[in-house]
């Protein structure tokens, strides 16, 4: 496969993870980590140690709360012979075929055109998704479909793409154009799991990879779990695979996540313990079934809290987990101008742990007035745990509550 794994996580904490990271042998010492622009780090890893690398067991180990996750790269990586000498890696190979693909038509390679190549794309079997912000150029455009026969062949891909922006069309659909290549389906296994979807209609979220780690790692078994936003599966399927849950409710409006929930639920072979309830979750009839329910929504899942105060099992409970975008204040170090950036990004963490705290104790109250409403008796709360998922924005967290929720 062609591209240099590599694991991205924030520049603050990068020393750590790749301390880490070669500590457990997974680190490709023969290449330098690169500086992105966007202020994340990208630590190159061994091919071979890919697939044993437990994203959950690394974040934990550093106690960051910034995500980490797996992308490929190109060019940018340097080997360390030499300094300053190129790495062998498949960069050096797609920019190689540009270069003679531009010589062909006359063109001459340079600075400008190089920085407008990839550098960092999803890989989900034969076919590649490049990011926005790459092959902007005019002069790319005479290169017509040669350019992508030529990109294809340069990260080892069969089938190109290129993701724009999320569209806002109530569903989160990605607005991804197919280059190369006949149909848009991809499969991608991740921790075990089969996910299958097409990346013109649905989004995969490698980002949230812990909190599925987390799922798979629950005990479900006897229980019944409702998904009230299931996607294509994210956690649908941790739950049935890995947390051995009795029965899951996956609730969906978005017809083609719907489409791709199914053929996932049937390649992993779960499709008789899952029920799947089309449209939206709050016109959904089921009520008093639920020991656990799923809120995994952002930049808030408030919208389904009715819905799952009223899905809990009346007799004994169950526990909420709640997914949120939690904002921090911003720390004033004007008034503190001796200030070094070990002691800001100390107290930028305190500030985010009890941002994430004043949220989650307001959430609590809320749930227990709900669910008095909803069932006319008093209901006791329980802050299980707060879990971080990654940094979505500056001062913008991705957290998701536990809330244990009994009646008195």
């Amino acid at each position: 496969m062609d591209g240099v794994p590599c694991l991205r996580v924030s520049q603050c904490h990068a020393q750590e993870f790749r301390k880490c990271l070669q500590s457990r042998g997974a680190l490709d010492l023969s290449l330098c980590l690169l500086k992105e622009s966007d202020g994340t780090v990208l630590l190159p890893i061994l091919p071979s140690c890919l697939s044993q690398l437990d994203l959950q067991s690394l974040r934990t180990t550093v106690a960051s709360v910034n995500t980490c996750e797996i992308v490929w790269s190109q060019s940018p990586l340097q080997s360390k012979k030499g300094g300053r000498e190129r790495g062998k890696a498949s960069g050096n190979k797609l920019e190689k075929i540009l270069q003679e693909l531009l010589e062909s038509h006359g063109e001459r390679w340079t600075e400008e055109l190089k920085g407008d190549i990839p550098r960092s794309f999803q890989r989900h079997g034969d076919l590649v998704l490049l990011v926005d912000g790459c092959f902007s150029l005019p002069l790319w455009k005479k290169m017509d479909q040669q350019l992508w026969g030529a990109v294809a062949k340069g990260l080892g891909a069969k089938r190109l793409a290129k993701m724009s922006r999320i569209s806002r069309d109530g569903f989160r659909s990605p607005v991804v154009t197919m280059l190369l290549g006949e149909h848009s389906w991809v499969r991608h296994v991740d921790n075990g799991i089969q996910y299958e979807f097409d990346v013109t209609k649905c989004m995969f979220s490698a980002g949230n990879i812990t909190e599925k780690l987390r799922v798979a790692g629950f005990d479900c078994r006897g229980e019944t779990v409702v998904d009230l936003y299931a996607g294509i599966g994210y956690f649908t399927l941790p739950y049935l695979v890995h947390a051995r849950a009795s029965h899951v409710h996956a609730c969906e409006w978005n017809p083609d996540a719907v489409e791709a929930l199914q053929k996932n639920l049937e390649a992993n072979g779960v499709s008789d313990r899952c029920t799947i309830h089309r449209g939206d979750n709050r016109q959904l009839q089921l009520c008093d079934i639920a020991d656990r329910v799923n809120l995994g929504l952002i930049p808030s899942s408030e919208d389904g809290w009715p819905v799952a105060c009223r899905l809990l099992k009346r007799t004994t409970g169950g526990i909420l987990h709640i997914h949120q975008n939690v904002t921090s204040p911003l720390l004033n170090t004007a008034a503190i101008p001796a200030i070094n950036d070990a002691t800001q990004r100390a107290s930028g963490k305190k500030a985010d742990r009890v941002a994430w705290e004043a949220w989650a104790d307001d959430t609590a109250d809320r749930i227990s007035s709900l669910l008095k409403d909803t069932s006319g008796a008093w209901w006791k709360t329980n802050i299980q745990h707060i879990e971080h998922v990654k940094s979505y924005a500056p001062h913008v967290h991705h957290v998701v509550l536990d809330l244990e929720c009994r009646p008195s």
